[in-house]
Order: structure tokens, then sequence, then C-alpha cells
């Protein structure tokens, strides 16, 4: 089926930037939030991202007046959408209601995918009983129009041609797709996250070095060398290449990484009040020598610039 009509349901943080990505590759959006001030929230983020959608490229078609805000919902509109993102809080209890209105109302071959970080959607479709295998989660790394990834999470039920259509659909837009093969909380990218902050968090409660400092190990080593070719690309190479390479340097750090581990989480963060004062006290350092709003925007054109060098390069060396 042909997506030309998208159903946005939910326009904070991740419903905006999923309409401005949409509205770049001239897709026609229909909008709803019940919020009574999303629909003025909505035009001026999509205002602010417009010259960073630009320098992405746009679509011949990509127009800014290419959506609808509906209102509260999208009823008496669901007829006129080809796939639904549902970007509803992540509260089971309401998104369980809210898929099950948009289960009820959309044609049954149109996929309904949720952007939930992080609640499998296995365990919010008990209300979905018209066509519950067209839903899947379509989760985004924030802010989709900038960031590339989406994970495609299937629930046991979900239908193989519903998790084809999300992946096809969601690469037109030029995201890079990854299919989570069985549900976890938290799927994969927000795991990895929460897993590398809560060492880092650890590191600077616990006095060892400063919010700066570790920003400054990521962003000097770690940071760009995942960036260009992941950890287990990295892996490989550091080891001399190939996957000898990487078995090689996996036998080499074993015995000491182990140890690593044992105290990583003998030493695990916890949120408590002494552990926090520390954390925002040295953050709170970090951030009085940074203009936050420059550095968002250096961050932005700097993120454009690595993605189309990627791009560029990609296309080179196929």
């Amino acid at each position: 089926m042909s997506i030309r009509t998208v159903g946005v349901v939910g326009t904070g943080v991740i419903g905006a930037s999923w309409t401005g990505l949409f509205l770049a590759h001239g897709l026609q959006v229909l909008v709803s939030d019940p919020a009574p001030d999303a629909e003025q929230k909505l035009a001026g983020y999509l205002k602010s991202i417009w010259p960073t959608l630009e320098r992405l490229g746009l679509q011949p078609t990509a127009s800014l007046s290419n959506y609808r805000f509906v209102g509260s919902s999208l009823d008496g509109h669901y007829d006129e959408v080809d796939f639904i993102q549902e970007n509803a809080p992540e509260q089971t209890e309401l998104k369980t209601k809210l898929l099950g209105e948009i289960d009820a109302a959309t044609r049954p071959e149109v996929v309904i995918a949720s952007s939930s970080s992080g609640i499998p959607s296995s365990q919010f479709i008990g209300k979905c009983s018209k066509a519950p295998g067209r839903i899947v989660i379509g989760h985004p790394f924030n802010p989709p129009h900038l960031m590339p990834l989406v994970e495609v999470v299937p629930h046991p039920d979900t239908a193989s041609a519903s998790v084809e259509s999300a992946v096809a659909f969601y690469q037109s837009l030029g995201r890079k797709t990854v299919i989570i093969r069985k549900e976890v909380p938290g799927f994969a990218a927000n795991r990895l996250q929460v897993a590398l902050c809560n060492e880092a968090y650890s590191l600077v409660s616990r006095g060892i070095l400063s919010a700066e400092d570790l920003d400054t190990c990521m962003t000097s080593s770690l940071g760009p060398r995942w960036a260009v070719v992941g950890p287990f690309m990295s892996n490989a190479l550091g080891g001399g290449g190939g996957i000898e390479g990487f078995k090689h340097l996996l036998e080499h750090i074993g015995s000491s990484s182990r140890k690593w581990v044992e105290d990583m989480k003998a030493n695990a963060f916890i949120p408590n009040e002494q552990n926090l004062n520390r954390l925002v006290a040295s953050v709170d350092d970090e951030l009085k020598t940074k203009d936050v709003e420059s550095l968002e925007l250096e961050r932005d054109r700097l993120l454009v610039e690595l993605f189309r060098l990627k791009s560029e390069l990609a296309s080179k060396s196929s």
C-alpha cells in the first residue's frame, strides 16, 4: 500500500519531530493532540527545525503547509490515513485505551506504529480486537527528524507483512532501521544508553572525575569511533582486523574486563540524595561554562554534517 498521508497522534517532542520529518519527505500529515496549546507549540517547533531539514535535503513536494491539526484526536479522519505514528506518554493504561480506539477506527491494512521508548506493544494491545497483527513499535532516537535510527519491534503476533511495511516506510524516509527480534523492556538503544550512563553517573558521583571530563572522555574517544563503525567493528579493528582480531581482543582483555564489570556492579549508581547531589553539582559546574542554546545549535549542525559525510562515503563505496 502506498503511504501518502500519515496520522500523528501526540505532538510532544517526539511527535512534533516525526511530523517535521514526514513533511520534509513530501507527505501529507494529520495531527492530533488533546493539550490546549498543542497546535501553537507544534507550529513554532516545525518552523524552528525547518532550516535543519532544509540542510538535510527536502523532497520537491515538501512543505510546512502539508499538515492539518485536526483536534484532540484523529476521530473522523482515520479513514484518510495510510500509516499511524502514535506518540502518547509512556503509560500502559493510556496506550491500551488509545491503541484500542485507533485499531477500531482505521482500515485493517493500515500499520499502527507506536513510538514507545521502552514498553513492548504486547503490553498495550489488549483492547485491539480488529487487527492487532498490524501493530508494531517504531521507536526513534530523539529527535527523529535528525537521528536516523528507528527500532522496529513486533509483538509475538505481529504479522511479518506489517514489519516489512514499517521497515520499508521508515527506510523511504532515510531512516536506519533495526528489527528487535524479541521483546525486551527498553529495546536496544535505550538499554545501551542506560548501561553507559549508569557507569558515567557512578564515576562522577564517586568523585573519580568531573562531569566535564567524563563528557570529554566520550567525545574524544568512544563517541567518534563508535559513530563511525560501532563497538563490534571497533573491537574487530582494534584486535587486528577480521573475526580473528575480534576474538583475539576479547581473549586479551577478558580477564581484566571481568574485574572491571565486577567493580561496576558493586558500585552501580543509586539515585539517593547524596549521590544525586554530587552528580548534579558536577554537571552544574560544567553548565556554568556553556551557552546551552549555542551548544544545541552546534550539536545539530555537526550531526547534520556527520550524517551527510557518512552518506556520501557510503554512496562512493557502493
